[in-house]
C-alpha cells in the first residue's frame, strides 16, 4: 500500500532555498564540490584509470588515535542530519514526529527489511556491473574500500561508517531535499533528478561509472520514498551497500 508523504512545512521560498543551501553546504554539497575538484586534478595530471580511490584509510599511525578520529568524525558528520531533522520540525520537540513522517520509526520492520534487502541486492549488482565496465572503459577509478589496520575495533568502526553514510545522504539528500523542494512547488520528477544528481556529483572522485550509478541509485531511491512514504528501506539498503563493501577487504584479509 502506497503510503503518502507528509506536506512540508510552510515557509517563505526564500527561506527554504537558504535552508537547502546552508545543509548542502555543510555536507554534501562541499563534499560534491571537493570530489569535482578531485576529478579536475586527476584528469589534469594522468588518467582516471590510473587513479585510486581509498574510501577508508588510517587517519593516524596510531591505532587508537586513529580510532578516536573516525570516531569524532562519525559524530559531526551526524550534525547536518539533526539540522535538517530540525528545519523539518521547526522545533527541537517536533522532531520525532518528523521521524515518523518520513518513516524512520519501526512501524513496519519487516517491510521496510524487505525492500532494503532487494533495493541492495539490484543496486549492489548494478554498482558492480557499472564498476568493472567503467574499469573496462578507462573512465573509472581504481577503488579501494579500505586500508585500515586488523585491530578488534576496525569491523565495528567500519559497521558505524557505513551507518553514517546511510543517514547523511538518505537524510539529507532524499527526505530533506524533498521536504524543502516540494514546498518550492517543484515537480517530484524535477526533485528526483536533482537529488540523483547531487548524489552522483559528490562520487564523482571515484571516476564516471560509479557517479553514474549513484544517478540512477538516486532516481530509484526517490521513486521508492514517494512511493512508499518511508525512509527507512533506503537506509537499509545503503547501509548493507556501504557494511558490505567496506568490509569485505577486512574479512578476505583475515
Amino acid at each position: 500500500m502506497q503510503t503518502s508523504i507528509p506536506a512540508p512545512h510552510s515557509a517563505a521560498p526564500a527561506d527554504l532555498r537558504l535552508q537547502l543551501l546552508l545543509v548542502l553546504g555543510v555536507s554534501l554539497g562541499a563534499s560534491a564540490v571537493y570530489a569535482v575538484l578531485d576529478l579536475v586534478e586527476v584528469m589534469l595530471q594522468s588518467s582516471v584509470a590510473q587513479s585510486t580511490a581509498t574510501l577508508n584509510q588510517p587517519l593516524s599511525s596510531v591505532a587508537l588515535v586513529d580510532a578516536l578520529r573516525r570516531l569524532a568524525g562519525i559524530g559531526f558528520a551526524l550534525v547536518p542530519v539533526v539540522l535538517a531533522l530540525y528545519l523539518m520540525a521547526g522545533t527541537a520537540r517536533g522532531i520525532p514526529g518528523v521521524l515518523r513522517g518520513i518513516g524512520v520509526d519501526a512501524r513496519r520492520p519487516v517491510r521496510d527489511l524487505l525492500w532494503g534487502a532487494a533495493l541492495f541486492a539490484v543496486m549492489g549488482g548494478g554498482t558492480l556491473a557499472l564498476y568493472h565496465a567503467g574499469r573496462a572503459l578507462g573512465v573509472t577509478a581504481q577503488i579501494t574500500t579500505s586500508t585500515l589496520e586488523n585491530t578488534w575495533w576496525t569491523v565495528p568502526l567500519l559497521v558505524l561508517s557505513a551507518l553514517r553514510h546511510s543517514l547523511v545522504e538518505e537524510v539529507i539528500v532524499v527526505a530533506f531535499l524533498c521536504d524543502r523542494m516540494r514546498g518550492l512547488g517543484r515537480r517530484w520528477w524535477t526533485i528526483a533528478v536533482v537529488s540523483a544528481v547531487v548524489r552522483a556529483s559528490y562520487h564523482l572522485y571515484q571516476g564516471f561509472g560509479p557517479a553514474l550509478g549513484n544517478l540512477v541509485m538516486g532516481l530509484v531511491f526517490v521513486w521508492v520514498y514517494r512511493r512508499g512514504g518511508r525512509l527507512m528501506p533506503l537506509l537499509v539498503a545503503h547501509a548493507l551497500l556501504d557494511t558490505v563493501g567496506f568490509l569485505a577487504p577486512q574479512l578476505l584479509a583475515g
